[in-house]
């Protein structure tokens, strides 16, 4: 199966991502939802059976990647327990 997990962040996805289990399994940094939503068309098209999302995508990001894909692709995001928000914050700020 391939597969593959996006990451939000100051990422240029064309330089940003790797691979590995001979190219199964992919990771790909993106800047915004909008190119997560390019990535995810193209990944598709590739034969990527699933499609993981980072939490800073948030439930709406996770949406629009799920249109973009036509709702064809189980498409899911990272999420943590809300007794760690404290620690989130103190990471990634609070978004």
């Amino acid at each position: 199966m391939k597969y593959a997990f996006l990451i939000m962040g100051e990422f240029d996805s064309k330089r940003d991502r790797a691979s590995m289990c001979n190219g199964n399994t992919q990771m790909i940094g993106v800047s915004s939802v909008e190119q997560a939503c390019r990535e995810a068309k193209r990944l598709q098209e590739e034969g990527v059976a699933c499609i993981e999302l980072c939490g800073a995508f948030g439930e709406e990001g996770a949406r629009r990647v799920i249109e973009a894909t036509k709702q064809e692709l189980p498409v899911g995001y990272v999420v943590h327990l809300p007794e760690q928000d404290r620690l989130f914050e103190a990471v990634f700020g609070n978004h």
